[in-house]
This record gives structure tokens, C-alpha cells and sequence, in this order.
């Protein structure tokens, strides 16, 4: 066999086999050297040619002891190798060599035999530069503790997605020792649904070469399934120096503290804003039932699935809130759900009456006064918050499993309950959910509690006034008679409108209609001091324009109160219709033929201001005609000009009606866009031959 069948290799052996570039080899300049048993070279690869700067020409077949080595060392090389040629034994060690230049250099060597086919033994050399060698692994050592003891998780992969090799960090982020990484695919170690992505861009980092950069995944560790973590992975494709790609390297951030501060930060700011929203949505009217509504609406669905609102029966009936301590009775007012859900069925209808049993979350927040929480709701705790199997089975059904009941409690009473849900939003209630609750709670509570007592107080100023009105008269010399009163809608307190028919001698009576500026019990009293006074001098047989001078002078003894007045006093003999108004609108007479016109009268000032005389006008009604009688709370609104509401009121009053009772109906119905913020008293008089005095019964 020939020299060159020894040490070479034909094609056809290296079928199945595949190349692949020494990188580490390269970097050190590995010099391969083959010497034979005498230590002649035999052959010289070209790493030896750059290691010791002698060709393989000039080098094979010399002596390498002599070729390289000082005579200071050469017997001790010579002894070591002949003990590598007898023992077999393999020696590794540094010593100068000199090169061709003349120049020392020191190399790290190590030696061992070889035997061919023929028995014969050979000595490879492997020989590299010490310093280089000493760089390397020193840059090896830095790396290698750099990786282990970084902070950051660090992985390399291969092109399967198969973990080679990782430091401490990452095997700490995903819970699994390092071993137990080594070998398995990306998705066998993480499984989780979010981490898909993640195994899709480290395909696209593979085929592409183009680098993915602080990625930001939040998902959940194989250690801890119940704890949210987030990271931010880079990944970078590994090519060697010929450009083969290797696989893929992972770097990753843990920033679950980040992203947890964040969230804090986010939640933070989310529950300020349901609060601000819930400042300026609850309680937009003193209602009970809207307020209570608008609440269940703020929170559903920025905080629960499902609300439902009950109120204490008793509150409702504007009794003292006193529930039994075992079986409080509610009525529902609000039920709100972010999504049709069967959970509705399962909770009482708005408007439904029911009685609790003492062991339901809502009783217990009326018996303790505290808010109740179940974070996670199991089928007892259901139970406990529904009322009866059937509604415990529903709320099941529909995937119910976090609660919490809080009361509405304002000025140390409670009001009611309002009970929250979540089905379909995973993460259960916390602490933070219900102080956010007993915060909005809190604010709709005394919201509640105003509109409860506003309606006491407006409903005691409205009997009062109505109290003070005139009870309508069977019979009124040749007039018929209709008037209203209309309270404001949108006002927390009543309004000073008045109105009066006033029978007197003769067949004459005064018609008067008032409004006294301002509004509460306060206003309504004053009204009725002023109608007691006009019914008084109204008897004295005194002319309109007199009556309104001496009710100026009382009302200036009311102050800080003002007043617009109109005074008319019919006739029934001479149908004689005298009026005067004190600062009021104008009285509108409609014609027997249904044309309607606003009377042109000396307008007086106010009630209360005094200075200016009043005077009066006469008219004369005939049978048929219409003297309408009106506060301002009729025509006047907050967009219209007053002209254009004027207009309004006469085309409406053109219309012919059966009796002016149907007009007054029709004028409070029709007339669009009254002010609901002010009263409304409306009076009609028609002179009716039908009831003149000599036709009297």
C-alpha cells in the first residue's frame, strides 16, 4: 500500500458522510505535523507552514527536533518522544520552538502514536500558538461565565427548534432545570397557546436571517400555570464563519415586575376613570329609580358581567329604613347584563318584590352593613346568592364564579344592595374590584338618598300648594271656568304659581293668576299669603289696578320675594271684563269666531318693586269669547324666543275645542317644549249665556 492509500481517504468513502467546518479548529490554528518512528516529518499541513514558517517542502523529511527545537531542549524532546513511541501514550505540554526566522515561539503541543495497516507507528503532532490558545480560552471562560451568571435567560437552539444548550436565568424564567431542557423542542418545554407565535417567528427568524427584537410575550411558566409572567425575546439566527446556519439563539428579559407595575398602573387609571365616569353618569336626576339604573350601568360592563340594584321596600315607600334583621324585603330596581346571558333568569325581574332568606349575601350586607366578596364561587356559594335551587342552577349554567354583594348605605342607613357578577371575564374579583364597587356604591348611595328625600320634600311643597289652590267652584255667573296646575318636572323644589276664581256680589268674579319668583316651601308660602290677600281686597270692591297697588305694598313686606300678577274682574250683567297686570304676560282673548289675539294691556311692574302706578283696561266678553289666563312656565323655554312661543300659543288656542277643560288638557299636552324647569298655572274663562244670572236655577 502506498504511502498515499495510507493517509488518505478515497470518495467513496465519504459517501454518507457530511462536511462540516472546524470553526474552533480555524480560530486556533491547529498545525497538524505526522512524524515517523525516528522522528523524521512526514508530512506538513499548511497550519505548520503559518505556525512555524517552514514549507512542507523544506520541513518533510528532516528531523523535527533538529528543524525546531533549541539544542538547550532537544534531548529532553527526544526522550518524550520516545516515550510516546513506546508507551502509546499520549503527552500534552507547551515548549519553544524556533521558527524559520530565527524567532522563538511558545506552542502547545500534543502528541500521540498512530499504527497504519501495516503495523508501522507514527507520531501526530498537534501544535498551536500559546498565546492564542491562552486568549481563546480566556475569551471561552468569559463567555461561558457571562452566559451562566447573566441575569438574562440565554438558549441556543438548533434548526429542529431543539434546546442545546441554555444558561441558569431561562431555565429559572420557565421553572425546569437545564437538563430537562436539553434535547426538547421549543413547544415541548412551553406548550402554552401564547408561545405559538413565539414558534412561528423563530421559523421565520431561521429562513429569513433577519433578527426579531424585544418581542413582548405574556403567558404563563410550566412551574406556574395560576402566575402571569411577561418577557421580552429577541431571536438571532447562529451562522458560522462560511455562512451554514447552526440554529438560533433566544435572549430573554424577564419583566414581569415591569409589566405587573404597568398593569397596577393600568388598572390604577382604569378605576379612576370608572369613578370620574361614575360622578358624572350616576345621579343626573333626583330620581330613585333612574339613579339606581344609571349605577348598574357604570359598572356593567367595566366591572362585572352582570349587576343587579335591589332597594329596601321601605325606602321606597319613603319610610324609615328599618328591615327586619332576618328577612329584609327588597324591590329590584336596575338589572344589567354586558351580554344575554340565562344569568338574568336566574335574578329578579326590576319592579319584582322579594324577600331574601337570612342567609343570602344581600340580607347579610343589610345585617352587618359591610360588603360581602366570594372570589371564587363554588355551587354552595351560588346557592347563597340566589334564590331558590332553580336560580343557583341558572347562574351555574352560565359559568357564574365570582360575586360580590355591596350596600348602598348614605348617612349611616342602608338604602339597598347592589350585587355584582362575573361569567365570562376570567380573572376573579380582587380587593381592589371591591373597593372600586364600595366606591361607586358609595356615591350612588347618597345620590339615592337625595332623590329619596327630595321626593319627600317636593311631595310635602306640592300638597301644600295644591293645598292653597282654589277647589274648583260648581258654578260661576255667567262664565265657565278651567284651570290647571302643572308642577315643574326637572326642579328639585315647587314653583309660586297660583291661580284663583273669586266669586263676588253682583255677579261678578275676579279671575287672577300669579307667580311668585322663586320656588320651595318658601315660595308656596308666599303664594298663599298673596292669595289670601287678594281674595281679601278682592272683596272690597276695589278696581283691578287698585288691588295689584295694595299687593305691591304686601310684597314689598315679603322681600327678599317678587311677584308677576294678573287681576280680572268680570261682570256678568254688562260683560264687562276689567284687567290689569303687574309685570305678568299678556292674557290672550279668543273671539267666538276662534281668532285668537294677545291683549295689548299697561304693563305694571312686578309685585314687590314698587314706584310705578298700575292702570286698567276693559273689554267686553260676549258669549263665546275666551279669556285665557297663563304663568310663564307655559310658553316660555330656554331656546325659543318668547315671540315665537306667543305665536305658538295663539295658533294652538285657534283650534275650537268642546270646553275649555279640553282646551287646558289639549294646551299642556300640544304646546311643545314647555319648560319643564319652571310651574305652570293656566286658567280659561268663557263667557257662556247658557249661565247668565237671570237663567240661574
Amino acid at each position: 500500500m502506498s504511502d498515499t492509500d495510507r493517509y488518505t481517504t478515497g470518495p467513496e468513502r465519504l459517501e454518507g458522510l457530511s462536511t462540516s467546518p472546524s470553526g474552533l479548529m480555524d480560530l486556533l490554528g491547529v498545525a497538524a505535523v505526522l512524524l515517523e518512528g525516528d522522528g523524521r516529518v512526514d508530512m506538513w499541513s499548511p497550519q505548520a507552514e503559518e505556525l512555524f514558517g517552514y514549507t512542507a517542502e523544506e520541513a518533510v523529511g528532516r528531523y523535527a527536533a533538529h528543524l525546531l527545537v533549541h539544542d538547550a531542549h532537544r534531548r529532553l524532546v527526544v526522550r518524550l518522544f520516545a516515550e510516546v513511541m513506546r508507551t502509546g501514550e499520549s503527552w500534552a505540554g507547551s515548549f519553544p520552538v524556533r521558527r524559520k526566522d530565527g524567532s522563538r515561539r511558545l506552542v502547545e503541543f500534543r502528541n500521540m502514536r498512530l499504527m497504519d495497516s501495516l503495523g508501522d507507528h507514527y507520531i501526530l503532532g498537534l501544535a498551536t500558538d500559546r498565546s492564542t490558545m491562552l486568549e481563546v480560552e480566556q475569551e471561552v471562560a468569559l463567555s461561558t461565565r457571562l452566559i451562566s451568571q447573566s441575569p438574562i435567560g440565554i438558549a441556543v437552539l438548533d434548526t429542529g427548534l431543539r434546546y442545546l444548550s441554555l444558561n441558569p436565568a431561562l431555565a429559572r424564567f420557565h421553572g425546569i432545570s437545564v437538563q430537562d431542557h436539553l434535547g426538547r423542542t421549543f413547544r415541548g418545554v412551553l406548550p402554552g397557546p401564547e408561545f405559538r407565535a413565539v414558534e412561528a417567528e423563530m421559523r421565520q427568524v431561521l429562513a429569513s436571517g433577519e433578527s426579531m427584537v424585544d418581542r413582548y410575550i405574556v403567558g404563563r411558566a410550566p412551574s406556574g400555570p395560576r402566575d402571569e409572567h411577561a418577557w421580552a425575546v429577541s431571536l438571532y439566527r447562529l451562522e458560522d464563519h462560511r455562512g451554514h446556519v447552526l440554529g438560533i439563539a433566544e435572549v430573554v428579559v424577564d419583566i414581569t415586575d415591569r409589566h405587573r407595575a404597568a398593569a397596577e398602573a393600568d388598572r390604577a387609571r382604569r378605576r379612576l376613570a370608572v369613578i370620574a365616569d361614575g360622578s358624572a353618569r350616576i345621579g343626573t336626576a333626583l330620581e330613585v329609580e333612574r339613579t339606581v339604573r344609571e349605577l348598574a350601568e357604570v359598572v356593567v360592563p367595566e366591572l362585572a358581567d352582570l349587576a343587579v340594584a335591589d332597594i329596601l321596600d321601605a325606602v321606597l315607600d319613603q319610610r324609615a329604613p328599618a328591615p327586619p334583621p332576618d328577612a329584609p324585603v327588597f324591590r329590584s330596581l336596575a338589572v344589567r347584563s354586558a351580554y344575554p346571558t340565562e344569568a338574568v333568569r336566574a335574578v329578579p325581574a326590576p319592579g319584582d318584590v322579594v324577600t331574601y332568606h337570612a342567609g343570602h349575601l344581600s340580607a347579610l350586607c343589610v345585617r352587618t352593613l359591610r360588603p360581602h366578596m366570594i372570589a371564587r364561587a363554588g355551587r354552595h356559594d351560588l346557592e347563597r346568592i340566589s334564590s331558590g335551587p332553580e336560580s343557583a342552577r341558572l347562574l351555574a349554567g352560565a359559568g357564574v364564579h365570582s360575586y360580590m354583594a355591596i350596600p348602598l348605605i348614605a348617612r349611616g342607613e342602608v338604602l339597598g344592595v347592589l350585587g355584582m357578577c362575573r361569567a365570562r371575564t376570567r380573572a376573579s374579583f380582587d380587593e381592589d374590584d371591591l373597593a372600586l364597587g364600595c366606591e361607586l356604591a358609595a356615591r350612588a348611595a347618597v345620590c339615592i338618598d337625595n332623590a329619596r328625600w327630595y321626593q319627600q320634600v317636593r311631595d310635602t311643597a306640592e300638597t301644600l300648594q295644591r293645598s292653597l289652590l282654589p277647589q274648583p267652584q260648581p258654578y260661576h255667573p255667567g262664565l265657565e271656568v278651567a284651570a290647571r296646575y302643572r308642577p315643574a318636572q326637572a326642579r328639585s323644589k315647587v314653583g309660586g304659581d297660583w291661580y284663583d276664581v273669586i266669586p263676588l256680589d253682583d255677579e261678578r268674579t275676579a279671575l287672577v293668576v300669579g307667580d311668585v319668583m322663586g320656588s320651595g316651601i318658601e315660595a308656596a308660602a308666599t303664594m298663599g299669603r298673596l292669595r289670601t290677600a287678594t281674595s281679601t281686597l278682592a272683596e272690597l270692591d276695589l278696581d283691578p289696578a287698585q288691588v295689584l297697588a295694595h299687593l305691591d305694598k304686601i310684597t314689598r313686606g315679603l322681600d327678599p320675594y317678587i311677584a308677576t300678577c294678573v287681576y280680572a274682574l268680570y261682570d256678568a250683567r254688562s260683560a264687562e271684563c276689567r284687567l290689569a297686570t303687574a309685570g305678568h304676560l299678556p292674557p290672550v282673548l279668543v273671539h267666538g269666531d276662534g281668532s285668537p289675539e294677545l291683549l295689548d294691556l299697561p304693563t305694571g311692574t312686578p309685585l314687590g318693586v314698587g314706584g310705578v302706578p298700575f292702570e286698567s283696561a276693559s273689554i267686553t266678553l260676549v258669549p263665546g269669547d275666551r279669556l285665557v289666563l297663563y304663568t310663564d312656565g307655559l310658553v316660555e323655554t330656554r331656546e325659543d324666543p318668547i315671540d315665537e312661543r306667543l305665536g305658538l300659543l295663539l295658533t294652538l288656542l285657534g283650534t275650537p275645542d268642546p270646553s275649555v277643560e279640553e282646551t287646558c288638557d289639549r294646551l299642556l299636552r300640544e304646546l311643545p317644549g314647555a319648560d319643564e324647569h319652571d310651574d305652570v298655572a293656566l286658567l280659561i274663562a268663557r263667557a257662556d249665556a247658557d249661565r247668565r244670572p237671570w237663567e240661574r236655577p
